[in-house]
């Protein structure tokens, strides 16, 4: 499973972790849907897109963006779509993006072209394995950073985010899908694993 896959899974079932990553309140995640769109011009289709529900205009809606391998031109596609996403849909709502990167080794920043708009306070660059400890207690987030946890301690980590998990989720149905997003996380980890034996652990 790709990481892209991953992560769009999270932010489907769990769009308050995509806020908790952002520095919001995870319950804003209520006023919005998680969605793609597909841009006419060039029949291509921006998935991320995080719409607000409401018509209250000074809401923003989001484009969050995973990188988790090199790219030197992904602010031009990042910055080429958005634009003409907001040429073709002309969204009542103002935009921001957030780019999720395992780690600042990742990024290709391009300060010729895109400097204003990376240093804006519409573009936020999110480096997973620099979040602040604090962080950590944040179930979201301690769930997404599964994806970057190496071999070695990420059933431990698993078994942390299912025992938070479990102390904060009521709802049995969602607990549930969240423990089975967990072991996808991890069987993509540890693809020498069986799903069951990753269950076990």
């Amino acid at each position: 499973m790709k990481t892209d896959t991953i992560f769009y899974s999270l932010f489907q079932e769990f769009p308050s972790f995509f806020f908790e990553l952002i520095d919001r309140p995870p319950n804003e995640a209520t006023a919005y849907e998680f969605t793609s769109r597909e841009v006419k011009q060039l029949a291509f289709r921006m998935d991320g897109l995080f719409l607000p529900t409401t018509a209250e205009p000074e809401q923003p809606f989001y484009l969050a963006e995973v990188q988790f391998q090199p790219d030197p031109d992904l602010y031009y596609r990042i910055f080429g779509e958005l634009f003409l996403y907001l040429g073709q849909y002309k969204p009542v709502h103002p935009w921001r993006v957030a780019i999720i990167y395992p780690s600042r080794s990742i990024e290709r920043e391009d300060t010729l072209q895109f400097q204003e708009l990376l240093t804006s306070q519409r573009v936020r660059r999110i480096y997973l394995d620099e979040l602040p400890a604090a962080a950590e207690r944040s179930l979201g987030v301690k769930v997404v950073k599964l994806v970057i946890e190496p071999e070695q301690t990420a059933a431990e980590k698993a078994r942390e985010s299912i025992a938070l998990a479990r102390q904060e989720l009521s709802d049995p149905i969602v607990l549930r899908d969240l423990i089975n997003l967990i072991e996808t996380i991890i069987v993509y980890k540890l693809p020498q694993k069986s799903r069951e034996e990753i269950a076990i652990m």
